[in-house]
């Protein structure tokens, strides 16, 4: 391979590299949280951190609650069904985060 040759190479690879971002318009629930989080140790510096997973489950079970919540007409057999989880223990969520 000459000079020129792998000079193409080298910025046809940069190139690909700055344009792939901005291919993948479509975000996952996963990297949308860890985007979350990076940003969220961006910002606590070096102050000490507790009951992290605590917090996190809540940002997300909420709106996962209410999402399912709307979808099954507040049906809480149907929404725990779908959930899978227990009708009581869906109960004591809603009464947790305020939704019933």
């Amino acid at each position: 391979m000459n000079k020129l040759e792998e000079s193409s190479t080298i910025s046809n690879f940069q190139l690909a590299e700055t344009i792939e971002p901005f291919a993948q318009q479509e975000s996952t629930l996963r990297s949308e949280v860890e985007k979350s989080l990076r940003r969220y140790f961006q910002h606590i510096d070096d102050e000490p951190v507790t009951d992290l997973h605590q917090m996190v489950m809540s940002e997300v079970e909420t709106p996962l609650i209410e999402a399912v919540m709307r979808y099954t007409g507040n049906n809480q057999s149907k929404a725990s069904i779908m959930l899978g989880l227990n009708r009581g223990t869906l109960r004591t969520k809603l009464k947790l985060y305020g939704l019933l």
